[in-house]
């Protein structure tokens, strides 16, 4: 039996409201902006990840810090930094907004993928 669920940005369904879920079960989805945090608050995500925040190998097109903090300060959901997180821009994340990040490169980079 599953214990959560993840929504990416580009679901925009709110079918999933209709089920009755476990207790503990939990959603979390993904957002690039506030119409696709809007959405995610109603299909009822706990937590949010907000990406991408800084230009990755992946990603040309960035929100940046001024706009990722824009975003995370108007919701009221936990929100996760994704996205070119690394040792040099780590501390401009505003953590008042943020329950957590995400860094898949700096974990590779720091020799940490192997815990």
């Amino acid at each position: 039996m599953l214990d959560g669920a993840y929504i990416p940005a580009f679901n925009k369904s709110k079918i999933h409201n209709c089920y009755k879920l476990r207790k503990n079960f939990k959603i979390i989805g993904s957002a690039h902006n506030i119409y696709e945090i809007r959405i995610k608050e109603k299909q009822n995500c706990e937590d949010i990840f907000i990406s991408p925040i800084f230009k990755t190998a992946y990603h040309e097109h960035y929100l940046g810090i001024y706009k990722f903090t824009n975003l995370s300060s108007n919701t009221k959901k936990r929100i996760i930094a994704l996205g070119g997180i690394d040792n040099s821009n780590f501390r401009k994340i505003n953590r008042k907004f943020v329950l957590g990040f995400a860094s898949i490169s700096w974990i590779k980079k720091n020799g940490l993928n192997k815990i």
